[in-house]
């Protein structure tokens, strides 16, 4: 997968939420790590999920709000022109998440998605999966 200069790569799992930016060119990335901000999931409720003493959904419930306010925040971004291409790598029952709530200018900046949880791996393990993946 070729990666523009200046393209983020969100890497994201049911807790965690890191960013990476190629500063390098498309045909030789360098990823740097770039801070995620601080998301607050608590008015993010996982609206398709609901816990009860039957159901013991709460971590469910919890990821999913994660997800959504992760998603939320990209989109953001999107829409004030500060991602102009995204990669999206994310553990798969996050990323079905995740889905459900793209912008559509978050769809316009997405080049790739990779259904796998790199959550805290270094830039060489994700470029290695980008690769692998492509």
């Amino acid at each position: 997968m070729l990666l523009p200069h200046g393209t983020i790569i969100a890497l994201i799992d049911g807790k965690s939420f890191e960013l990476f930016r190629n500063a390098g060119v498309e045909g030789s990335p360098d990823l740097h790590m770039v801070a995620a901000p601080r998301l607050d999931a608590h008015n993010h409720s996982g609206a398709s999920h609901h816990s009860s003493a039957g159901n013991k959904s709460d971590s469910l419930v919890a990821e999913d709000a994660h997800a959504i306010a992760v998603v939320h925040w990209l989109n953001q971004e999107a829409l004030a022109h500060r991602i102009p291409h995204i990669v999206i790598i994310a553990a798969p029952r996050t990323l079905g998440e995740l889905r459900k709530h793209y912008h559509k200018t978050l769809q316009q900046a997405l080049i790739g998605e990779v259904a796998k949880d790199l959550v805290g791996r270094n830039a060489q393990e994700v470029l290695a999966a980008l690769h692998a993946g492509s």
